[in-house]
Order: structure tokens, then C-alpha cells, then sequence
């Protein structure tokens, strides 16, 4: 096998301690050679120290969504401050975990961070997980949460002409994919504000950071991310749809603006990279920003990270930015 960078020579002193936090409390937290099940028991367990503490909310409520495959939970955020008769846009949040682990629990303190910096609701899917489900289904789940949003703004307490996704890693991937397939199939391209995108998948095969990073510190060695991509996908063919192969999709229409983030010792950076130099060829609208020492999932870590709370804060930020006010086809008479 081919030598690889000695990432941890590499990372940041705070990068250090969050690592040697995480060996602490899940030393095996990452490892994808035992059962599906005992990976996600060992990555909830991990991940229940950095959900602690964090913003409170003004109402906490979980939800199901009927989809062609049966019921899909979602967790609903409605950040304190405004009003609870108040409309609010919405951010639909998807979870990474290579599509293997995760659920809303997982990400709680990211998804409440965001509620509160952005003042919008945030609905997190608890899509089905692989190796049980194939693609697409949680794509097609996370487009049917969409779906129902659109169709009842009024029971959600939301804009449905405000739409936003986010997720990080495979979350990120399924956001966009979600995104080309609300263009693509259910022409509501138009009611997408923007995209937060962390440390995405996007479909490259092949790159400088995936032959140089990846270890048992992120758990993304090539073995496995070969074990998510056979989890995930149920042919070989599945890699090339443009829902999962984003860098070889149509990108010059209907996309929405795209905060994209990376880590700069994420074997997965080269695809944040390479979608964001892509993105500007067609003339959309993104900002790309790599964080230097850090590692592929830092977003988690914002109890101990001063990176993670700069790229939330940073794409909160460029939510805002992005209000319908700044759409080129906003309405001027649009409240």
C-alpha cells in the first residue's frame, strides 16, 4: 500500500485534544469491521459527549413523514426568538455516518447551533441507514421530507419558498443529490435559498487527498470507504447516477448557492475542492472555505474546537446572506 502523510504530525494542538478525547470515550468509534449494529452503538456512544450543552430551543418536536418506503422520522427546531405564530424559513439538515450510522441524536448540537444562529427552522431526517437500505432510498426519503414540507407549510410552521438544505459528509452528498433531484424531477428548484455543504462526497474516484489522508482517526482508510460505498450502493452503476456523481452532473442550472466547506486533512477534501472550482465555472453562487488542521467530522466538535464554531457561525452567516431579498428572481413585493 501506498505510504501515506503522517496526519497527526499535521493536525492542530486543539485538533490533538479533540482525537484524544474521542479515543477516550470510543476508541473504536469509527471501526467499520464489526456489525452495523455495534458501529452505531460505538458512534452514539462517542457522540454523546459533544452534544452536550449548546443552545436551547424554543420547541423540540419529532415528527414522521410518510414515504414510498413507510414512515421517516424528523426532528423539527424552532430556535428561540421568534414568535411562535411566525413563519419561518426552513433548513433540512441530513445527517453524515457514510450512510451506515447517524440519526438527529448524533448531530443534535449542530443542528441546534444552526436553529439558533440562523433563526430558522431546521428539520432533521432520520433517513433509513445501509447496508439495509440501497441507493436510492435515503435519497429518496430526504426528497419526500421536502415533498411534505411544500405540501403543508402551514402544519410546519415554515416558508415553503424558503427552502435550505445542509449536512455534512454523506449528509452533504445526499443535500445535493436532494437538490439536483428537486430540480431534475419536481421542478422546485425555485424555492431552494442555499446549500451548507461540510466535507462532502461528491463522486470523485480518485485524488491527491484520498491517496495521501485517511486513517484510523477519521475512520476513512481506503478499505473503509470501499466498506461504505458497498454498504451504500446496490450496483456498481449506482456511482455513476448524477444524484451521487455531482462533479459529473449538469451543474449550469438550478442550482442554489453553495456554502462548501472542508477539512484540510480530510482524505475527502479533493471533493469540496474540485465541486467548488466546478460551481464557479457555471456561475453559481459559493463560498468555499478549507480549515487548516483539522480533520474529516470536526464540525462535531465545537465544545472543544475553535474551527468547528467558525464553520457553523461562517455558514450561518452565508444563510443569511442568502435571504430571498438577494435571489435574482425575488419578488419585490415579497414581504
Amino acid at each position: 500500500m501506498a505510504e501515506k502523510l503522517n496526519v497527526p504530525g499535521l493536525w492542530s494542538a486543539e485538533m490533538g485534544q479533540v482525537i484524544a478525547k474521542q479515543n477516550e470515550l470510543a476508541g473504536d468509534a469509527f471501526a467499520t469491521d464489526v456489525t452495523p449494529a455495534q458501529m452505531r452503538e460505538n458512534y452514539d456512544t462517542e457522540r454523546a459527549f459533544w452534544n452536550e450543552g449548546g443552545p436551547q430551543m424554543a420547541r423540540t418536536t419529532d415528527r414522521e413523514v410518510a414515504t414510498a418506503y413507510g414512515a421517516v422520522s424528523v426532528r423539527q427546531y424552532r430556535p428561540a426568538g421568534p414568535a411562535p405564530q411566525d413563519t419561518l424559513p426552513v433548513i433540512v439538515f441530513i445527517h453524515g455516518g457514510g450512510w451506515v450510522v447517524g440519526n438527529p441524536t448524533t448531530h443534535d448540537r449542530i443542528t441546534r447551533i444552526l436553529a439558533d444562529s440562523t433563526k430558522a427552522c431546521v428539520v432533521s431526517v432520520d433517513y433509513t441507514l445501509s447496508p439495509e437500505a440501497k441507493y436510492p432510498q435515503a435519497l429518496n426519503e430526504c426528497v419526500a421530507v421536502v415533498r411534505a414540507l411544500v405540501d403543508a407549510p402551514d402544519e410546519w410552521g415554515i416558508d415553503a419558498d424558503d427552502i435550505s438544505l445542509a449536512g455534512d459528509s454523506g449528509g452533504a452528498s445526499l443535500a445535493f443529490g436532494v437538490a439536483l433531484h428537486l430540480r431534475d424531477e419536481e421542478k422546485l428548484a425555485d424555492r431552494l435559498r442555499c446549500m451548507l455543504l461540510y466535507y462532502g462526497i461528491y463522486g470523485l474516484t480518485d485524488s491527491a487527498s484520498r491517496r495521501l489522508l485517511g486513517g484510523p482517526w477519521d475512520g476513512l482508510g481506503d478499505d473503509d470507504l470501499q466498506y461504505y460505498y458497498n454498504a451504500y450502493f446496490g450496483s456498481p452503476e449506482d456511482v455513476s447516477s448524477p444524484w451521487f456523481n455531482v462533479v459529473g452532473a449538469d451543474l449550469g442550472h438550478g442550482v442554489p448557492p453553495c456554502y462548501m466547506a472542508a477539512a484540510a486533512l480530510d482524505p475527502l477534501r479533493d471533493d469540496s475542492r474540485t465541486l467548488a472550482a466546478q460551481l464557479g465555472l457555471a456561475g453559481v453562487t459559493n463560498q468555499y472555505e478549507e480549515f487548516a488542521g483539522v480533520i474529516h467530522g470536526f464540525a462535531h466538535h465545537t465544545r472543544m474546537l475553535s474551527a468547528a464554531r467558525r464553520l457553523l457561525a461562517h455558514s450561518a452567516q452565508f444563510f443569511t446572506d442568502q435571504g430571498p431579498d438577494q435571489r435574482p428572481d425575488a419578488d419585490p413585493a415579497r414581504p
